[in-house]
């Protein structure tokens, strides 16, 4: 009775030794392979641009923080409010949900297709919405131009510097 049963653990080990061996050196072979393959595209860095610097003469030049020169553009009328009309369709229109959150606590943590429509799953305050191209998000009027596997394309309407409404683009990324 023993004889039997150490003939078939014999068997039973070469078996799976042969099985093992064969598919670890063809998956060895195979990440060598692509090891020497793959290289990496690196673009160098641009120059860096030469800073000139400008020398400040106290005496004849007028001073930045000076209140008078300050007053003159506000009097003069020669600081701008900003155009308004990227934004006046906005503020006709009715606010959705997810205008009222900052892109920045806005959330992507999934894609899937519902009605053969691409739609992404976002994570606001611990509930998850679906959204598709078309929805606004965020607080700066973002509306979703597309939504893919990985990210979400979003146009938005801000103020620069100089107080215009400007359209900018931003990507919300997928979050592992």
């Amino acid at each position: 009775m023993y004889p039997t049963r150490t003939a078939v653990a014999v068997m039973m080990a070469c078996l799976l030794s042969a099985c093992a061996d064969s598919r670890q050196s063809e998956v060895s072979a195979w990440m060598t392979r692509e090891k020497s393959q793959a290289a990496p595209s690196i673009k160098p860095l641009p120059e860096p641009s030469v800073f000139q610097p400008v020398a400040y003469d106290r005496d004849s030049a007028l001073d930045p923080f000076d209140f008078q020169k300050l007053a003159q553009v506000f009097e003069s009328g020669t600081m701008r409010r900003g155009d308004t009309s990227l934004i006046d369709m906005h503020r006709a229109r009715r606010k959705e949900p997810l205008e009222a959150y900052p892109l920045d606590t806005i959330r992507m943590v999934g894609f899937m297709q519902q009605h053969g429509k691409p739609t992404a799953l976002v994570s606001v305050d611990n509930h998850l919405y679906q959204v598709t191209a078309g929805q606004y998000l965020g607080q700066n009027y973002g509306l979703i131009q597309s939504v893919s596997e990985a990210r979400m394309q979003l146009k938005e309407i801000v103020q620069d510097a100089a107080g215009e409404w400007v359209e900018r683009s931003t990507v919300v990324e997928l979050q592992e």
